[in-house]
């Protein structure tokens, strides 16, 4: 009888998977810290962006319980912009990253559930104020996004997420009609959330 009950005990404490079927949609909202890579080939040198925490909401939608499509949205991302040889703060700008991933999620492990995915950014550069509007940027960005996450289940729709990604986010730095070359922000998002699964 001790042995049933410290049995039915740790049932009842141990979390439920969130198991996953096909059209399934989960939410999630996320706190993601950007840390920005900041290379560039600019003729006026160490031109680089500010990292920042910024809010994140993606949807991802389950064709199978293995295969995801994640869509990651934000709003519009003010970052300041620096030149070390203009003596630092050189103005502002603001950024839509929107970011569309293929994912392969891991199963069978109970309430823990990793995935790794891949796929497109686009980015919208926009509010651009630069050397006093002197300098201008390329306003789009293609490139690639690399993710790694995991999920852990607390019930049979609410979840813990963890999640990192890699973005190629670049633009084309101008003054005048001379193109000064490419910044490459190039950031890692490390982010932290809750999902709901509808």
């Amino acid at each position: 009888m001790k042995k049933l009950c410290i049995a039915l005990a740790v049932a009842a404490l141990a979390p439920v998977a969130m198991a996953q079927s096909a059209g399934d949609i989960v939410v999630r909202a996320r706190a993601v810290y950007l840390d920005a890579a900041n290379k560039d080939t600019v003729a006026i040198t160490d031109v680089s962006i500010n990292s920042k925490w910024l809010p994140e909401v993606d949807f991802t939608y389950y064709v199978t319980p293995n295969f995801a499509a994640e869509l990651i949205l934000t709003y519009p991302q003010k970052q300041d912009v620096s030149s070390t040889a203009h003596g630092g703060f050189i103005g502002t700008l603001k950024h839509l990253p929107p970011t569309l991933t293929a994912q392969y999620h891991v199963t069978g492990l109970g309430a823990i559930k990793p995935y790794v995915g891949a796929g497109v950014n686009y980015t919208r550069f926009s509010s651009v104020n630069l050397l006093n509007g002197a300098l201008s940027v390329e306003k789009n960005s293609f490139g690639l996004a690399f993710q790694a996450g995991v999920d852990y289940a607390i019930d049979k729709q609410w979840s813990l997420n963890l999640d990192v990604k890699k973005v190629q986010i670049r633009t084309d730095l101008s003054l005048g009609a001379t193109n000064l070359g490419t910044l490459k922000v190039d950031p890692t998002l490390i982010g932290i959330g809750l999902g709901y699964k509808f």
